[in-house]
């Protein structure tokens, strides 16, 4: 009889796993662009082994690939027909190979820093820190990674590297990374709220640097960082909000990473930097960590949606310039990055979406040790009047406040 029962719950098991499976299928013709039903049936075409973490109801569902290089392509809060809102590039997975970067997109994607200055993982030693000499490193660009382990809400996955930086150094490292789905508790637990009437999709990613090699990492030798960048897709009432520590010492943000950003793009009031996101004009700024907060955001009143971003901050940890040139202070640096972008000189542009970044600090690691960087995305959809509570409770700010940072 043990047998007996042993084998109908084993075929249970494996009847459930495919009818979850199956319950993941669809086609590009069967839901309109901009929904997670379109992005679903695109991606499952590019990864066969494509992995869909949903919640019971498969309301809230994001999709993670390790082929292309463990990153969180886009979520959604109402299902196949809700809105996808990660940023998907289409056009690059057709492409030939792009010897700098081969941007497939994607609303949570890994990378190690720094991009530029003296421990540059970009540009070869002695290169003059210009475009052409510019090359992501294919271990996170264009290499697949491991799955480790799955479910229906986690993904677990790891990729061993060898990288060379700026300096000469030869760094072997291995990455491990953990998304999961997060339920309506956890995020309430997390922002200290209670969402009612608002939908939602949450995830965390856990992000575990490890030095697999025989030297140690020091401020002679440079260290990687870890550094969590998420492409979402804009709309031309988008605004990215940033709280800051108003009283802390020194610069609140670097605003010329490409270029300075005009005033008329990004304001300070009272503690918070409001940044237009509405992918019309290319800018990157940066935070550092001892005026960053382990939150930032945006609102997109087009469409109602509050988007969130938690993170580790470590003010008394060393973070890494990553400027495109030398600098006195190579290991002075930013916690927290946002980007929008815009059109290049040519008028040719990759995008349009905007980016929400978080930076864990230089990872000076003997063999063996370990760094662990944590970065959440949360996305709000729904009742206003819940989603200014929450943008007030968590961001410090209104709604309305959100929408006239420009007076508009």
């Amino acid at each position: 009889m043990k047998k007996i029962i042993l084998v109908l719950i084993n075929l249970l098991v494996l009847m459930a796993c495919s009818t979850d499976d199956k319950a993941t299928e669809t086609s590009v013709e069967e839901h309109p662009q901009g929904t997670f039903g379109y992005d679903l049936g695109f991606l499952q075409k590019q990864d066969s082994n494509l992995v869909v973490l949903a919640n019971l109801d498969r309301t809230a569902q994001i999709i993670v690939s390790a082929k292309y290089q463990g990153k969180v392509f886009t979520s959604t809060a109402d299902g196949l027909s809700g809105r996808s809102f990660g940023w998907v590039n289409y056009k690059a997975f057709s492409a030939e190979k792009d010897e700098h970067m081969n941007g497939y997109g994607g609303e949570n994607r890994l990378w190690l820093g720094p991009e530029g200055a003296q421990f540059s993982l970009f540009f070869k030693p002695g290169a003059s820190m210009e475009f052409e000499n510019w090359h992501t490193p294919a271990a996170f660009d264009s290499e697949a990674w491991n799955i480790v382990s799955k479910n229906r809400n986690e993904v677990v996955m790891e990729k061993a590297m060898n990288l060379i930086n700026y300096a000469g150094t030869n760094l072997n490292l291995k990455v491990e990374r953990a998304v999961r789905l997060m339920n309506k508790d956890q995020i309430n637990e997390l922002l200290g709220a209670d969402l009612q009437q608002s939908n939602s999709v949450a995830y965390s990613t856990e992000n575990t640097l490890i030095n697999t090699g025989p030297e140690a990492w020091n401020e002679q030798t440079g260290a990687p960082c870890l550094w969590l960048l998420d492409m979402f897709a804009p709309s031309s009432q988008t605004t990215i909000v940033i709280p800051y520590e108003k009283d802390a010492k020194g610069k609140v943000a670097t605003t010329d990473y490409f270029g300075q950003i005009p005033p008329d793009r990004v304001t300070y009031k009272e503690g918070t930097l409001y940044f237009k996101a509405d992918g019309k004009s290319r800018g990157k700024l940066g935070i550092p960590p001892q005026r960053a907060r382990e939150i930032a955001g945006s609102y997109d009143a087009a469409n109602k949606v509050l988007t969130l971003t938690v993170f580790n901050v470590d003010r008394e940890g060393t973070y890494l310039n990553q400027e495109w040139k030398l600098v006195d202070e190579p290991l002075i640096g930013d916690a927290v990055n946002a980007y929008n972008d815009g059109p290049l000189d040519d008028g040719s542009q990759m995008g349009p979406f905007y980016e929400l970044e978080s930076v864990s600090p230089a990872a000076f690691l003997r063999p063996g040790e370990k760094l662990t960087h944590h970065h959440t995305v949360i996305h709000l959809t729904g009742s206003t009047s819940e989603l200014d509570r929450i943008a007030r409770r968590t961001l410090g700010v209104s709604l309305e406040e959100i929408q006239n940072a420009f007076g508009e």
